[in-house]
């Protein structure tokens, strides 16, 4: 089984996952993590900004009919392309950016979802209950963002080789 195949499976537990527990902790606040996001960006650091755009329009699309879906159908798959083509992206121009693309990508959706909710005309966007939850969800998102971040890629790119380690006296050559 595939790298693909094997985190596709691990994003589905991911999000039956956020819908049952995540979404239903109590957690100061009206906000909770998006683990779906945070994977999907994890997804798209390895993979490239195509690659990482397919992966969130799939995901997103799966997550718009999980229940509870109190938005139109598309407006979860636009947001986790656009976080996966921007997060694959980010890490072609720049290889070494890894973990400041997460963090950025971990603020940025929160905000993204806010836009594309307003541009589609979702009657939850107003003015006061952005200032309270906005913010929030953007913590919890930067607080979860390294482990799970972390662990997606780790599980795309498998195994990292290590070079052997010398043990002193013993690993020199005297050619």
């Amino acid at each position: 089984m595939g790298r693909n195949a094997i985190f596709v499976g691990l994003l589905l537990l991911t999000m039956i996952v956020q819908v049952t527990v995540v979404n239903r902790l109590r957690l100061p606040g009206e906000a909770s993590p998006d683990l779906v996001l945070l994977a999907v960006a994890g997804y798209a650091l390895v993979r490239g900004a195509g690659a990482g755009a397919a992966m969130g329009f799939a995901a997103g699309l799966i997550s718009d009919v999980l229940p509870p879906s109190a938005h139109l159908l598309g407006q979860n798959a636009m947001v986790l392309c656009l976080i996966g083509f921007m997060a694959g992206r980010a890490m072609e121009s720049r290889p070494n950016a890894g973990p400041l693309v997460a963090l950025a990508c971990a603020v940025a959706g929160p905000l993204i979802a806010v836009a594309v909710g307003a541009m589609l005309g979702d009657v939850r966007v107003e003015v006061s209950t952005l200032m309270a939850t906005l913010p929030q969800a953007m913590l919890y998102n930067l607080l979860a963002a390294p482990p799970v971040v972390w662990a997606a890629a780790r599980i795309v790119r498998g195994p990292v080789a290590r070079p052997p380690r010398s043990t002193g006296h013993l690993a020199r050559s005297r050619i």
